[in-house]
């Protein structure tokens, strides 16, 4: 069984779906994925062995089959996946081998943990018949991550990833989420194609940190200030995606990305600044990270 699911770029609103935010305001996020993706492959074994395999970041284990698995700082994401799979749905043991590859490295910002549990999920949901809608896998995938590993973030990610295309995702208290699949035209998503730039620095980062960052800060009244400006600017820049207003798009882009630096500063750096004001220098209208 093979799954292959998109990773995706945040538009506007990032942030806003973290529950110390959403709980008590509400927050919209608006996002689109893109053709880079998550690889997925797992294949039944009979041998009682189960087998992770991530070759992209040279990690590799072997356990023999068993109801619940203990983590051990390898590869526990695959761990608690498989963990909940059986206490959630087969209880009881299985055999198989899992094998997954990123077309990005880790930590580049596009979701990819979230989208590689959205993976592994929907490759287990396909081999067992698992009765699990989109809703279901992209909230499944947010416990595992939020709760049973206590890896801190919000929710658009596990979203994005199980419905794909451009969403408006609105996240509210309780862990109530409503995803907004947009019909844009082709035209303009060929056009907003044409005209962004994904460029790599070669700097990674964990997300995670970056989250506990911004929840230390949302009691300060500056930041929170930044937040509902962030939420607005999902808004807006729906609103001008929809009319091919891209000049508009670019200034919402620009006034979000100093937004979030208001919220936590550790999202830039001295060479981020750098390579943003370069590409500012060479014709570039907007930009974040």
């Amino acid at each position: 069984i093979r799954t292959q699911t998109p990773l995706r770029l945040g538009l506007a609103g990032g942030g806003t779906d973290i529950n110390l935010y959403c709980d008590k305001y509400t927050g919209y996020v608006l996002n689109a994925t893109i053709s880079l993706y998550i690889h997925c492959t797992l294949i039944e074994r009979e041998d009682g062995k189960i087998i992770f395999d991530s070759p992209d970041t040279n990690s590799y284990s072997e356990y023999e089959s068993k109801e619940f698995l203990g983590n051990d700082g390898k590869l526990d994401i695959f761990k608690s996946i498989y963990n909940r799979i059986v206490k959630d749905f087969t209880k009881k043991p299985l055999s198989f081998s899992l094998h997954t590859y990123s077309d990005v490295p880790s930590g580049s910002g596009l979701g990819g943990s979230s989208t590689l549990v959205v993976g592994v999920i929907k490759a287990f949901a396909e081999w067992l018949n698992l009765p699990l809608g989109e809703y279901e896998i992209a909230k499944l995938a947010y416990e595992i991550e939020r709760e049973d590993l206590g890896i801190v973030g919000g929710a658009q990610d596990q979203y994005a990833a199980t419905f794909g295309g451009f969403n408006f995702m609105e996240f509210y208290d309780n862990k109530r989420v409503i995803v907004n699949p947009l019909r844009i035209k082709n035209w303009i998503a060929s056009e907003l194609e044409a005209r962004t730039v994904l460029y790599f620095t070669n700097i990674t980062r964990e997300a995670k940190d970056i989250e506990e960052h911004k929840k230390g800060k949302l009691g300060d009244e500056k930041s929170l200030e930044a937040m509902h400006a962030i939420k607005q600017d999902a808004i807006k820049m729906k609103e001008a995606l929809f009319k091919a207003d891209f000049d508009t798009l670019a200034q919402i882009l620009g006034k979000s990305w100093q937004s979030k630096k208001i919220i936590s500063e550790i999202v830039s750096n001295d060479e981020l600044e750098r390579i943003y004001h370069l590409a500012m220098q060479n014709g570039a209208y907007s930009g974040k990270t």
